[in-house]
């Protein structure tokens, strides 16, 4: 399996009580982000941050700028479960 890309869309803007504006991650959550070595981990990680934004409401641009970098990195998008990314 490829690496399991971040969240992380490169907006990083903080004004949604403290998550970002394009992934809704906190800075403590990019920073564990940025640690997790292991696929399994990341997998997990990226699915709770989809969890989340489905709570929060999702950026519409995040999930063609979160396939883009997916693409990128040879992650397959059917590995998140239920593809919910897409």
């Amino acid at each position: 399996m490829s690496k399991v890309p971040s969240p992380c869309i490169s907006v990083c803007k903080f004004k949604r009580d403290g998550h970002c504006i394009g992934c809704s991650m906190t800075k403590d959550q990019k920073a564990i982000s940025k640690k997790l070595k292991k696929n399994k981990q990341r997998l997990a990680f990226l699915e709770l941050v989809i969890a989340q934004q489905e709570v929060m409401g999702r950026y519409k641009h995040w999930t063609a700028a979160f396939a883009k970098r997916a693409a990128k990195k040879k992650f397959k998008l059917s590995l998140i479960e239920g593809n919910k990314a897409a």
